[in-house]
């Protein structure tokens, strides 16, 4: 049994570090140290997180000099996206079948 698939959004985003890196590319793309002096984990640790996300296709980065610039993947986003409206719409359906039978329901 595979307990973890760093592929995996949703899995990735589980993490409340990556969540917070997540919402700061979401302002703006930033180098590693930029990350690290915004958030209460070090260089290494953003590293390890953004290495997450990027596997997760939440993340690409660009070399700029010695440095590498990450941006959220407007690809990977609207992936996770595409599947909250899924659920979402789904979770509509069925509201809308048990709110037009509502007699069903009490059987």
């Amino acid at each position: 049994m595979e307990t973890y698939r760093p592929a995996d959004g949703w899995d990735a985003l589980g993490d409340p570090t990556r969540r917070a890196i997540v919402e700061c590319l979401a302002e703006r793309p930033r180098a590693v140290g930029e990350l690290a002096e915004a958030l209460p984990i070090s260089r290494p640790a953003v590293s390890q997180h953004l290495k997450v996300l990027k596997e997760a296709g939440l993340v690409t980065d660009r070399a700029a000099g010695a440095r590498r610039i990450y941006r959220l993947n407007p690809a990977g986003v609207a992936a996770l996206r595409d599947q909250l409206d899924t659920y979402w719409a789904r979770a509509l359906d069925a509201f809308q079948d048990v709110a037009g039978h509502p007699d069903e329901e009490k059987s």
